[in-house]
């Protein structure tokens, strides 16, 4: 029997990388581009984000929160020069798309229909940002066009891929008010340069994506154990025809409810519910995509941030600036509590074994660690040659001043 969805969404991101001297640059050309603006956080209409994360973790990534309204009225009536001074010092600032209604990539008939809901621009002020689409399948219900969707829809480059797979024909290069997909996103990220230092894949998107199937397969009497290879295709971005063994290489799994399942790979992040429990068509969804999806994108941000820490100590004339970003990262954000949720909490777990941030870490920390003390070594190499070459200098010195005392001291004799 053929899946059917109740409800489901899928956020597709991107990371990119904007060099740090060019970063205020970049946040000035997002304010004069009047398609964004800045996104403000409040804690009366964002409560459940502003309880989730803690006090030091919602000011490394919301520092909206802590800003009065009077405040915010300034910043928005300074010049936009100084606007972007002020904000490129912020730690992470977030920008919305204003989407015109009904923004929709059209397909041929037989095609998948689908439409943008929400873009976001997420900057970090070390220059790592990350572009955010979150799109949701429409007129279908279908488990296995949000299985092709997915599958396909995480390519980057849409040319000469999406025409060539069976009942695909996504025209993502038809938007009603933006380029096609590929060069609007060029024209917002920008060259992929400084992202492929750190070797981030450009040509496909991470996928954060929520699926409610119908309780008429996953209920009381039907069992999570029937659907489970669904569930591995939808946790492994596999189009629904995948007939691979996904036993051996399943995603790492985590349920905390009855009709709830989480798959998390490097390639990003699924939550596979079912009707059969109503949180999973009203609360979880919003939760997944405010809470959990911001815990997401700080642990790409510590993983991406690691692999930039570790091309820059390879620059060893950057050293003492680099060791001081590392010492920076390690008392803002690595020794961090991201929250006091029990869900969350092991989330973030989760998220950091699958990313293996602690290795990252530990190996860059070695890194640093021998670098350090090289510079060290070398340092005190220099010291004491120059502390040698002082000493010979005033030996030289010394035995020239004898020299010269005693043909003193025989021109006095000589004289008597």
């Amino acid at each position: 029997m053929e899946l059917k969805t109740n409800y489901q969404y899928t956020y597709f991101i991107h990371p990119f990388v904007v060099a740090e001297n060019k970063y205020q640059k970049y946040i000035l050309s997002l304010i004069k581009d009047k398609r964004f603006t800045l996104k403000v956080f409040q804690k009366n209409k964002d409560i459940d984000l502003y309880s989730y994360f803690s006090p030091k973790t919602r000011e490394y990534l919301f520092s909206s929160f802590s800003h009065s309204g009077a405040k915010l009225e300034k910043l928005e009536e300074l010049p936009e020069d100084t606007k972007s001074a002020i904000l490129s010092k912020y730690p992470c600032t977030i920008f919305e798309y204003k989407l015109k209604e009904d923004i929709q990539g059209k397909a041929e008939e037989k095609g998948i229909f689908f439409k943008v809901r929400k873009i976001e621009i997420i900057c970090f002020n070390s220059g790592i940002c990350f572009f955010t689409m979150k799109t949701n399948i429409e007129e279908s219900n279908s488990f296995s066009d949000v299985l092709n969707f997915n599958y396909k829809f995480r390519e980057i480059n849409q040319e000469n891929i999406l025409n060539s797979y069976d009942k695909i024909y996504l025209q993502t290069n038809t938007f009603d008010d933006v380029n096609k997909l590929t060069e609007f996103i060029k024209g917002i990220t920008g060259s992929d340069l400084e992202t492929m230092k750190l070797d981030i894949d450009t040509q496909k998107f991470l996928t954060y994506s929520y699926v409610c199937i119908d309780r008429e397969a996953w209920n009381s009497n039907k069992n999570f154990e029937d659907i489970k290879y669904n569930f591995n295709k939808y946790a492994n971005f596999l189009p629904a025809d995948n007939s691979t063994d996904l036993d051996q290489n399943e995603a790492k799994q985590f349920s905390e409810w009855k009709y709830a399942k989480f798959g998390f790979t490097k390639q990003g992040v699924v939550l596979f519910t079912s009707s059969s429990d109503i949180n999973n068509f009203t609360d979880l969804p919003d939760k997944f995509e405010n809470e959990y999806f911001y815990t997401y994108i700080l642990n790409l941000y510590k993983k991406i941030y690691l692999k930039k820490l570790e091309v820059e100590f390879k620059k060893t004339s950057n050293l003492k600036k680099t060791r001081k970003k590392f010492i920076e990262f390690t008392r803002n954000i690595w020794i961090l509590d991201v929250t006091e949720d029990e869900v969350g909490s092991k989330i973030n777990y989760i998220l950091g074994k699958t990313f293996e941030l602690d290795r990252l870490y530990i190996e860059i920390k070695t890194k640093y660690d021998v670098l350090y003390k090289e510079s060290n070594i070398e340092k005190n190499s220099k010291v004491m040659f120059a502390v040698v070459v002082i000493l010979v200098i005033s030996l030289i010195f010394n035995v020239l001043n004898y020299i010269e005392l005693i043909k003193w001291c025989k021109s006095k004799k000589h004289i008597r």
